[in-house]
């Protein structure tokens, strides 16, 4: 399905409405789109109403003038439920898609029945992060190429052993990077860079909630995995051994079963 928001970006989403009765949001990280999601998707999708969405400049989604900010790509994901009819549903959010998800839980807190961040962080970037991102994005336009971000980015996102015992994974994986426009993936880099932390809001949302982490995870060290959950009332961690930070991909069945877990709750 797809929408459009008021400033006439296109907005596509992959859904399965069977079930209303549990709807689950599957938000995806950068520099990727929905389809890091497929397996989980087509797994919860007997049980719950699944949305994934293509944020804005990725996937079949369209480009906007950026910087994209979390709160724009978190109202995108309310103008999708509306046009679905669903009031409340569980949010899902990987790395990026985390931020997003947080910011539609600050901006709609009683439309959030759970949520899962698979992984992500609640703090801001650092200075020196930030400076870096608005460095890549700078890059990949004088470039118009989304290769600096594939160069950058992609070999640091997978555990050590992914490459030689799942080599299609990391087939997929670039394969849906560079499907992806560079002015989005720019305005997608320069949006995090801008974005607020969310540690204020994590004690007051009292519902499940999930960190499923990677244990060999560069980008997220498991210190600091357990420490979010601590701040969440009903938080719990899920650690998968064997991945990085694409567990999704690297454990599909997994954190299949985790998030059947989570909606149970």
């Amino acid at each position: 399905m797809q929408v459009f928001a008021e400033d006439g970006t296109r907005i596509h989403a992959r859904v399965n409405e069977r079930q209303h009765v549990n709807a689950v949001v599957l938000i995806h990280g950068f520099p990727f789109s929905e389809s890091i999601w497929e397996a989980q998707a087509d797994a919860l999708a007997r049980d719950a109403c699944v949305v994934c969405p293509d944020l804005r400049g990725a996937g079949k989604s369209s480009e906007s003038e950026g910087p994209y900010l979390m709160e724009t790509l978190a109202a995108d994901v309310a103008l999708l439920l509306d046009a679905l009819g669903i009031e409340r549903a569980s949010i899902a959010g990987h790395s990026m898609g985390g931020y997003v998800a947080l910011a539609f839980a600050r901006m709609f807190t009683e439309r959030v029945a759970r949520l899962a961040l698979v992984p992500s962080r609640l703090r801001a970037d650092t200075p020196k992060e930030a400076e870096a991102r608005r460095e890549l994005a700078d890059r990949i336009e004088r470039e118009e190429s989304i290769e600096p971000v594939v160069e950058s980015m992609l070999p640091r996102l997978f555990a050590p052993s992914t490459p030689a015992e799942r080599p299609i994974v990391i087939e997929r994986a670039y394969e849906i990077v560079r499907r992806n426009a560079p002015a989005g993936a720019a305005a997608a880099l320069r949006g995090m860079a801008l974005r607020s932390s969310a540690e204020d809001i994590a004690e007051d949302l009292d519902v499940p909630m999930v960190m499923i982490a990677g244990a060999r995870d560069a980008a997220l060290a498991q210190e600091e995995a357990r420490e979010i959950v601590g701040r969440f009332p009903r938080g719990r961690l899920i650690v998968c051994e064997q991945s990085g930070h694409l567990p999704m991909m690297e454990e599909p069945e997994l954190v299949t079963q985790a998030l059947h877990e989570w909606l149970s709750e």
